[in-house]
């Protein structure tokens, strides 16, 4: 039997849609800008859109973080919970659908390790024959399925990965942020920045002390509402491959 990889089939896509969404904000057509610049506040008279810029610059310095994702895209929910540099690192856990959780390691540039969990193994050989269920179950619970990162399956585990891309994705000059409350964040003190386009609202929440960072974005109303809130800037990554007795080879990508 083929020890042939599932696919949690993430899609950047979605990711995206939600960054650009919450951090550029729409175009110049979708409505006024801020008129908020002689407020007051952590950042004095700093413009919604001025203090969005300082944000996306002083985030996109960042070389590691933790992203902690949850959305509803077209194929159902995802979530993610991922620590990742811009040297390639990667580690956490991936959810897409209503159950089943892959476990993810990538150590370097050459190969991504996925364990999947028994309700994750077991939607993905639904309408199987129960021979095969369980043969799927006793080969891979509990095993990591090693896959070159150039596969095309693996790449679409990956996408959310790519912290360059991730960054790189938030975009600086056409942000139509309005300063609103401040707040906390996972105990970090922070400003929320709001846009209200249509039926959606999007919320960027800014570090207020320190370096002004994206702490937490949240877009509601929309078509793939969602959360994503990153921790852990600078912190090394831990990702280490799994032991050689714990691994399965992907027979389909030899």
């Amino acid at each position: 039997m083929s020890a042939a990889a599932p696919t949690t089939r993430t899609r950047r896509t979605a990711l995206v849609a939600a960054l650009c969404t919450a951090v550029a904000l729409g175009a110049t057509a979708c409505g006024p800008f801020s008129d908020d610049a002689k407020a007051s506040g952590p950042f004095g008279d700093l413009t919604g859109p001025q203090i969005a810029d300082k944000a996306i610059a002083a985030t996109k310095k960042a070389d590691s973080l933790t992203l902690d994702l949850a959305t509803k895209t077209t194929d159902g929910p995802m979530k993610a919970y991922l620590a990742m540099d811009t040297r390639g690192k990667c580690a956490g856990t991936l959810t897409v659908g209503a159950t089943g959780t892959a476990e993810l390691i990538k150590a370097d540039d050459k190969d991504v390790y996925l364990r999947f969990d028994e309700a994750f193994l077991r939607a993905q050989a639904k309408g199987e024959s129960t021979e095969v269920q369980e043969a799927v179950l006793k080969e891979l619970k509990g095993r990591w399925v090693k896959t070159p990162v150039t596969d095309p399956e693996a790449k679409d585990n990956l996408e959310l990965c790519d912290l360059n891309a991730l960054l790189g994705d938030f975009e600086e000059g056409v942000n139509l942020a309005f300063k609103g409350k401040e707040t906390t964040v996972g105990g970090k003190k922070a400003l929320m920045l709001t846009e209200k386009v249509g039926a959606e609202t999007t919320t960027i929440y800014v570090a207020t002390e320190g370096e002004p960072l994206i702490l937490k974005i949240v877009a509601a109303g929309g078509e793939e509402p969602g959360t994503i809130t990153f921790t852990g800037f600078g912190k090394p990554v831990e990702a280490k491959a799994p032991a050689a007795k714990d691994v399965v080879m992907d027979e389909t990508k030899g």
